[in-house]
């Protein structure tokens, strides 16, 4: 039977691999908006978000260490 260490394991080292992969990621936010009327108006920023890759090592350990965990 798998516990939820187990899974957070799993989680922890996927997400750090991911990090590793990817080194980051972007989304888009609606920062303004104006309505004149009829016609309206929105502006939308990306925003890039970047993981540095101590955390995603640190991930991938700390999830290697949880699966290593023997817990009664």
């Amino acid at each position: 039977m798998i516990n939820a260490i187990k899974i957070l394991g799993f989680a922890l080292i996927v997400a750090g691999g991911l990090g590793l992969l990817y080194g980051g990621f972007t989304y888009t936010q609606e920062t303004h908006q104006a309505v004149l009327g009829p016609i309206e108006l929105t502006v939308q920023d990306k925003q890039t978000v970047n993981i540095p890759i101590w955390a995603s090592i640190g991930a991938i350990v700390a999830g290697g260490l949880l699966l290593l965990v023997r817990i009664k």
